[in-house]
């Protein structure tokens, strides 16, 4: 494959802004309409009983799985949070199968438990699905945890592509990323600004990025419009990247 459509949303568990409406059907068909070949995924539910017996429809086994159900035959799922009634994390959805993948824990404090969940494609392709902390100490201890990660494990000349919700609104953690890893994110290549996805019914805090090395940025795009804007307290982010 020499081109791939990379999409990047913070689920929020399955529910709308707010917790109003249950939507994880929505985001599986919203999900499925992109056309996305890889898809990260924060705020995943692995389990929750309580959800389980309240909302009719909540899926039988964990969200990561419905989701993903014949369309991306490859995930891998980080548990990040996790409390008396369940957990929740990252995920990748592939339709390029993974050699490998595992899942770091870059938590600071017991009360806000983080990770950075890793695949490695068949194709060669590193991808990193990160959920980074609400305050700036953190995120910068997060990120420090991060740069130090990719540069211990990773080939420096290996295609790498990094997503999810940095909670970035400042572009503190953004500087760090791009002088420390000299990554490009895809947004700013095309339109020469971080995208704003959050909140998603007006969008105005630039929160969610797409960062890659070794592709050209064909597209990139913010999925802002209905019925995106309803599924979740984030837009969702998609851009399309050709292999350098």
């Amino acid at each position: 494959m020499s081109t791939y459509r990379i999409l990047t949303l913070n689920i929020h568990k399955g529910f709308s802004a707010g917790n109003r409406a249950f939507t994880l059907e929505g985001i599986r068909d919203c999900l499925r309409q992109s056309g996305a070949n890889v898809v990260f995924l924060q705020e995943v539910v692995g389990d929750n009983t309580k959800n389980r017996r309240r909302i009719p429809d909540w899926p039988e086994g964990n969200q990561m799985e419905y989701l993903a159900d014949s369309v991306w035959d490859h995930f891998a799922y980080g548990q990040n949070a996790i409390y008396q009634h369940g957990h929740h994390g990252n995920a990748i959805l592939s339709e390029i199968p993974f050699n490998e993948s595992r899942n770091i824990d870059i938590s600071c404090y017991s009360f806000s438990q983080r990770g950075l969940l890793h695949g490695h494609t068949q194709e060669g392709i590193h991808l990193l699905c990160v959920h980074l902390g609400l305050f700036e100490r953190e995120r910068r201890r997060q990120v420090s945890q991060l740069i130090d990660y990719i540069g211990d494990t990773i080939p420096a000349d290996d295609a790498l592509i990094l997503a999810g919700d940095f909670n970035d609104w400042r572009g503190k953690a953004h500087a760090q990323i791009e002088k420390s890893l000299g990554l490009t994110e895809t947004e700013l290549a095309q339109r020469g600004a971080l995208a704003k996805t959050f909140p998603a019914i007006h969008p105005v805090l630039a929160m969610d990025r797409i960062y890659q090395r070794g592709f050209d940025v064909v597209t990139s795009r913010v999925l802002s419009g209905k019925p995106w804007k309803h599924m979740s307290d984030h837009c969702a982010l998609l851009s399309e990247l050709r292999r350098s």
